[in-house]
C-alpha cells in the first residue's frame, strides 16, 4: 500500500500533514482550550469539517446524477466535545441551499446520500451525527 499523505510534528501542539499526490498542505493546531494557540483547525475540527466535506462530496454525486445544480450548497458545522474523556460527543451540521431546484424525491435522496456518505458511516455509533436540510 502506498502512503497518501505524510505528517510531520512540528512542536508547540502543531502538526502538519503533507498530501503526498497533490503537495497541499495542512497544518492542525490544539484548541486554547486544550493548551493550544488555536490559530488553525484541531484534529477533531478537521474530523467535523470531513464529515460535512464527505456528505457534500457523496450530494454532489448525486446531484450529478439527477441534474441538479448544487452549486452554492453551504453548511455550518459545530462540534460537542464532553470532557471525560476528552472527545467529539455531537457533530451539528446544518445545510442551506435556498435555491435548489430539486423535486422531494430528488431531494431526499440528497439526505440520504448525505447520511451515507464514508466518514458518516466510519464514525462511531456513539458520536451524535445531527443534520438539518434547509432545502
Amino acid at each position: 500500500m502506498n502512503p497518501m499523505a505524510t505528517v510531520e510534528y512540528l512542536g508547540g501542539l502543531r502538526t502538519q500533514a503533507k498530501h503526498l499526490k497533490s503537495g497541499n498542505l495542512l497544518t492542525t493546531d490544539a484548541p486554547v482550550d486544550n493548551l493550544g494557540k488555536g490559530e488553525a483547525f484541531s484534529p477533531t475540527d478537521i474530523v467535523s469539517a470531513a464529515l460535512c466535506s464527505c456528505m457534500m462530496t457523496i450530494m454532489g454525486q448525486v446531484a450529478d446524477r439527477e441534474g441538479i445544480q448544487l452549486k452554492g450548497l453551504t453548511a455550518q458545522v459545530v462540534k460537542v466535545m464532553t470532557s471525560n474523556p476528552r472527545k467529539i460527543a455531537e457533530i451539528q451540521i446544518t445545510f442551506s441551499h435556498p435555491d435548489l431546484q430539486a423535486t422531494e424525491v430528488q431531494k431526499q435522496k440528497l439526505k440520504n446520500a448525505a447520511r451515507t456518505c464514508p466518514v458518516a458511516l466510519s464514525l462511531s455509533e456513539a458520536l451524535i451525527q445531527s443534520v438539518t436540510f434547509n432545502f
